[in-house]
């Protein structure tokens, strides 16, 4: 394994962090949506966030390929430009769904954001470089991560040309990629995953790996040969938060107040 982007980054770890921001289905906050994000920062705790592109390229705040389980539209959400996205609400609430700059603006640097590129594995990058455009302007700390390899590779070459010098890169990974959810890789890619060889190209500032796949000796060398912080996810009770703590530097978290 080769080290990092080389540059300390504290503050990945100094705070726990809320998956999809503080959400809570009872109180009519959602997932991901700007109530999320503020009562995150009222709480103090960083959030992760999940990014898409329209079909018209705005970048929004949404984890789903699909709208039928967070609205009450049905279909993909990269099938609608962004003007039949911002007439959208999110299930339950009279909110819509988020560019990622409202999303930014809301937080207003308050509390560190880790932005997740969702990926279709297919070499398309027009994404990341949105994302990338977006947190060059943003006054706050910001990371941007992916399961994807090739998003995070191409902001690691020219994360300096892109204005984003500031912003740790990181890749989220687990231990395997077989099953249903990982149909659409090739055996290469899954390959390519689980080795964590791509690490000479993305060269990750941070790990966020998944808490069932705990302990495990990517993270573990990430951590102590590397001095590469490990975020875990997603973690739902004091319990597992725990246990996952002496494996990780930091939670991701749900469904509880760690």
């Amino acid at each position: 394994m080769t080290r990092g982007g080389g540059v300390p980054y504290h503050w990945l770890t100094e705070h726990k962090i809320a998956h999809r921001g503080l959400h809570d289905r009872s109180k009519g906050i959602v997932e991901n949506s700007l109530s999320a994000a503020r009562a995150a920062v009222c709480a103090g705790y960083a959030i992760e966030c999940d990014v898409q592109a329209s079909a018209d390229g705005e970048v929004v705040v949404f984890h789903d390929e699909t709208l039928e389980r967070l609205t009450d539209a049905t279909g993909r959400l990269d099938a609608l430009n962004h003007f039949e996205i911002a007439r959208l609400t999110l299930r339950g609430t009279r909110e819509g769904v988020p560019t990622l700059r409202d999303f930014l603006a809301t937080i207003g640097g308050n509390v560190p954001l880790f932005i997740e590129i969702k990926s279709r594995f297919d070499g398309d990058l027009a994404l990341a470089r949105s994302v990338a455009e977006i947190v060059a302007h943003y006054r706050g700390v910001a990371a941007i991560e992916s399961f994807d390899p090739a998003p995070i590779a191409e902001l690691r070459a020219h994360f300096g040309a892109l204005g984003i010098a500031g912003a740790p890169l990181g890749v989220v990974a687990q231990a395997s990629y077989e099953g249903e959810d990982w149909r659409f890789l090739s055996a290469a890619q899954r390959e390519e995953l689980a080795q964590f060889s791509h690490v000479e190209r993305t060269r990750p500032d941070f790990l966020s790996w998944n808490v069932h796949d705990l302990p495990h000796e990517i993270p573990r060398r990430c951590r102590e040969d590397l001095g590469i912080p490990v975020t875990t996810w997603t973690v739902r009770g004091a319990e597992q938060a725990k246990t996952a703590l002496t494996f990780a530097d930091q939670i991701v978290f749900e469904g509880f107040a760690p």
